[in-house]
C-alpha cells in the first residue's frame, strides 16, 4: 500500500527519490519521507504529512546532496497520518534510518523487551520498533548491518520490505521482504530499489524481484548479492521490464482514470492479441492447454479476490458455470484464509489481483495451496508475487493501471475470464460448437463496440451535473447486469464519497425499496436480455414511488424510454458480453460526479492501489 524507493550509484539520489515517490503516488498514502547520506557522511532524514510536493517544499532549504538514499510514502497502519509517524525512521542514536512497508504483528511484545533496555521511541508506528531492534542487535553483538538485519528480522512475525541506511557505510544499502513486493533495478554501475518497476523504468529495464525471506546486499560499484535469513546465498534471475515510460503519464487527459477508461477499447484488443486467431473463430489459452488435464478434471472452481476483482470474479462464475457446467463458488479472499474452507486436490482456485501483490489474495492461494488445489492466477502487473506464486495463469496485459479505482483492470479480468470459459467449453465439449463461434466472434467485435461508448462521454459529464448533490444511489441488475451494478456503485462511493449500494433488482421488495423517494438516484442495468421483462417491472416499482430512475438500454428501445427519467443507449452485444459494454458508463457517471464534487479523482482519500496489508 505504501511506497518505496531507492537509489545507490553516480548520479544525485534525491531528485530520482522523489520523482519516484510521484511514481509511486497511485499506490495511496498520507505522508512522505526521504533519507540521504549526504556527501560529508550525515545522514538527513525529511519528511512531511500530505503530499510528496509538500515534502519537496520542507526540503528545498536543507542539504539534500549524495549519492545514496531512500525514500517513502506511507498509508497510515501504526499511528495517526503526521510526519513524526512518517518513514524513514531515525534509530536511538540516528546512526540507522529505515523505511517499511506492512506491518509487524508482533511489534508491541519487541516494543516492550527494547523500552525495558532503556530505548526511548519518537512515533507510534510498528516500523520504529524494528529499526531501533536492527541497531539494538547490531550494538550487543557488534556485528554488521546485513547480520543485525538477517537476526532482527528472525524476531519478527508480519510482512515487510524494508529498506535500511547505516551512516557509517554510505556505500550499502540493505533490503528485505516477505509478503510485500521489492524490486532491484540494475544500471551502469547504480542500483534502483522500488515497490514496482513504474519508478525504474526511465533508468534501466533489467530488474531482480525478491522472493519471501529474501535479503538483497546493495553496494555500489559491486555486483547485486542477494541472500537469505540464515546468510546462505540465493539465486536470482535478471528479467526485463517491458513497461513504456508513456503509460505511466496522462498523455493530455485531466486525470489518470478518464485515460484508463478510454484506453480500455485498446487494453481489450491487447489483452486478447494471440489468444484469439486472426479468423475469430477460436480462442486458445496456453496456460489451460499445457495444463488441459488438470483443469478438466476439476470438481470445482473457486475463485478468490477482493474488491473489484470480485466484482469480476462473479462474473466469471456464471461465464464458466454457464460454458463449461463446472460448479464455481466466490470467495472474499480476506474471508476465504480466516474461515477453514473445505478445498482439495479436485480443486481448482483461481486467483484474480490486479496488482498481483494483494495480501490477503496471496494468503487464500497459499492456503489453497496447502491443501493441494491446483491454483491459477489471473494478474495486471507482470513479476507479481501472485504469478510467482501460482502453478499457472494468464495476465490480462492492460498496461499499468494508475487511478485507484479500477478500470481497464476490471474489463481486461472479464475479459479473460471469458476467454478461459471459452476455452475450457471448447475442450470439455459443454457448448455447441455455434454458439462457441458466435461468442467468439462477439467477444472480437467489443473494442468497436467500447468506443461508440465512449462516444456518450459529453452527455454522460452533463448528466453528472444533475446528482452533484445526491446522498445516496441505488444500482440495480440482473444475471450477468448484478455485478456491474456492485461495481458501478463501488466506483462512485470510492471516488465521489457519495454512499451507493448495488442490488441484484428482484431483491428491491424485500427491504431497499423503502430508501427510494423522489431524492433517489436509481441506476439500473436493462439491456435486451432474457430477464429484460423483469427488469421493466423492478423499473416500475421505482417510478410508482418517485425514485429518478437512469436506465441502460440497448440502443432502439422503446418501452423503458416511456417510462425512464433518463435512458443512456448502449450497442446491442449478446448477454454475456454485456458487462464489457456496461461497466463503461458506469465508470464515466462516478468519474465525472467525483469531477463536479471537486474530489482527488485519482488518489481518493482513505484508500490505496495495492493493498498488501490486511
Amino acid at each position: 500500500m505504501c511506497g518505496i524507493v531507492g537509489y545507490i550509484g553516480q548520479r544525485k539520489a534525491y531528485p530520482i527519490l522523489i520523482k519516484g515517490l510521484k511514481r509511486l503516488e497511485y499506490r495511496g498514502y498520507d505522508s512522505a519521507g526521504v533519507a540521504l547520506i549526504s556527501d560529508n557522511r550525515q545522514l538527513n532524514v525529511y519528511k512531511a504529512k500530505g503530499k510528496v510536493s509538500e515534502l519537496e517544499a520542507f526540503a528545498a532549504q536543507k542539504d539534500i546532496s549524495g549519492h545514496i538514499g531512500i525514500a517513502h510514502t506511507r498509508w497510515a497502519t501504526h499511528g495517526e497520518p503526521c510526519s513524526v509517524n512518517a518513514h524513514p525512521h531515525y534509530s536511538s542514536s540516528e546512526r540507522l534510518a529505515l523505511i517499511h512497508n506492512g506491518i509487524i504483528e508482533n511489534y508491541a511484545v519487541l516494543k516492550d523487551k527494547l523500552q525495558a533496555k532503556g530505548y526511548v521511541f519518537r512515533s507510534s508506528t510498528d516500523t520504529e520498533v524494528l529499526v531501533q531492534l536492527i541497531e539494538y542487535i547490531q550494538d550487543t553483538h557488534h556485528i554488521d548491518l546485513l547480520t543485525a538485519v538477517q537476526l532482527a528480522l528472525q524476531e519478527v512475525i508480519g510482512a515487510y520490505a524494508i529498506a535500511v541506511l547505516d551512516k557509517d557505510h554510505p556505500e550499502e544499502i540493505i533490503a528485505a521482504r516477505k509478503s510485500s513486493p521489492l524490486v532491484v533495478g540494475i544500471g551502469e554501475g547504480e542500483f534502483f530499489l522500488a515497490s514496482d518497476a513504474t519508478p525504474i523504468v526511465e533508468y534501466t529495464d533489467k530488474v531482480v524481484y525478491l522472493e519471501d525471506e529474501e535479503i538483497a546486499v546493495i553496494r555500489q560499484g559491486g555486483k547485486l548479492k542477494v541472500v537469505n535469513l540464515a546468510n546462505a546465498e540465493c539465486s536470482h534471475e535478471v528479467k526485463t521490464v517491458a513497461l513504456n515510460l508513456g503509460q505511466l503519464e496522462k498523455g493530455g487527459y485531466p486525470h489518470f482514470m478518464l485515460k484508463e477508461i478510454f484506453e480500455q477499447p485498446d487494453c481489450i484488443r491487447d489483452c486478447m492479441r494471440g489468444r484469439i486467431n486472426r479468423e475469430g473463430t477460436n480462442v486458445t489459452l496456453s496456460a489451460v492447454m499445457d495444463h488441459k488435464e488438470r483443469l478438466l478434471a476439476a470438481k470445482r472452481f473457486v475463485i478468490v479476490a477482493c474488491g473489484t476483482s470480485w466484482h469480476a470474479a462473479l462474473i466469471g462464475k456464471h461465464l464458466i458455470e454457464s460454458f463449461c457446467r463446472i460448479p464455481v463458488e466466490v470467495e472474499y479472499a480476506s474471508e476465504f484464509r480466516y474461515r477453514d474452507p473445505v478445498i482439495d486436490c479436485n480443486d481448482v482456485v483461481i486467483a484474480l489481483s490486479q496488482s498481483g501483490e494483494t495480501a490477503d489474495t496471496l494468503a487464500a492461494v497459499e492456503l489453497a495451496k496447502s491443501r493441494g488445489a491446483f491454483i491459477y492466477g489471473i494478474c495486471n502487473a507482470i513479476g507479481s508475487s501472485i504469478p510467482r506464486t501460482t502453478h499457472t495463469g494468464s495476465y490480462i496485459h492492460v498496461g499499468p493501471e494508475i487511478g485507484v479505482a479500477s478500470t481497464k483492470a476490471f474489463t481486461g479480468q472479464v475479459t479473460v475470464l471469458a476467454m478461459l470459459a471459452l476455452t475450457l467449453a471448447r475442450e470439455k465439449q459443454t457448448m455447441d460448437k455455434k454458439q462457441y463461434l458466435a461468442i467468439v466472434k462477439e467477444l472480437g467485435r467489443i473494442p468497436d463496440k467500447m468506443k461508440e461508448v465512449l462516444n456518450l462521454n459529453d452527455r454522460i459529464a452533463k448528466l453528472s451535473k444533475i446528482f452533484t448533490y445526491a446522498h445516496n444511489f441505488i444500482y440495480l441488475g440482473r444475471g450477468y447486469s448484478y455485478p456491474v451494478a456492485l461495481e458501478g456503485a463501488l466506483k462512485l462511493k470510492e471516488i465521489s464519497y457519495i454512499h451507493a449500494e448495488g442490488y441484484p433488482a428482484a431483491e428491491m421488495k424485500h427491504g431497499p425499496i423503502a430508501l427510494v423517494d423522489a431524492e433517489m438516484p436509481v441506476v439500473v442495468i436493462a439491456t435486451q436480455n432474457g430477464l429484460y421483462e423483469k427488469v421493466l417491472s423492478n423499473i416500475q416499482e421505482i417510478k410508482a414511488r418517485q425514485g429518478k430512475v437512469i436506465v441502460l438500454v440497448t440502443k432502439g428501445d422503446t418501452v423503458i424510454s416511456q417510462i425512464a427519467d433518463t435512458c443512456i443507449e448502449l450497442p446491442e452485444t449478446m448477454e454475456c458480453l454485456d458487462p464489457l459494454l456496461t461497466t463503461v458508463p458506469l465508470q464515466l457517471l462516478a468519474y465525472h460526479i467525483a469531477v463536479c464534487k471537486g474530489m482527488d479523482v485519482d488518489q481518493p482519500r482513505n484508500l490505496a492501489k495495492s493493498v498488501t496489508v490486511e
